[in-house]
């Protein structure tokens, strides 16, 4: 069965991969039957040749759920479409501050809204 999957390259710590098609049954670093293209995770640069991609997936080649994530949000020249998360990741203190004040600003509202009728 043929894969297509990342194979690592880069050194300690600081990794960069090619998207390749390979038989299932070889090691990560095995020789692919062809490479589709380049993903660089810290600078979230990628080329991918998406026609190729498509045409393998088609003969029945199996991507592998990261590879099949960049696929999905790859623009038409191959590059990545990354959307940079909008909402901040809070601490669970954060949150639970975010909350309390929340609840108290909606019971100011409650206890205002009877005496304006």
């Amino acid at each position: 069965m043929v894969k297509i999957r990342l194979k690592r390259l880069g050194y300690k710590k600081n990794p960069s991969y090619r998207i390749i098609a390979i038989d299932s049954r070889s090691k990560r670093e095995g020789a692919p039957i062809e490479e589709l293209g380049f993903y660089n995770p810290k600078t979230k640069e990628m080329k991918l040749n998406v026609e190729r991609a498509r045409f393998r997936l088609s003969q029945g080649a199996q991507a592998t759920e990261t590879v099949m994530y960049l696929i999905n949000n790859s623009n038409e020249d191959g590059t990545l479409n990354y959307k940079k998360s909008e909402t901040k990741k809070l601490s669970k203190k954060a949150q639970a501050k975010l909350e309390e004040e929340k609840a108290q600003a909606a019971a100011q509202e409650e206890a205002a809204a009877p005496s304006e009728a």
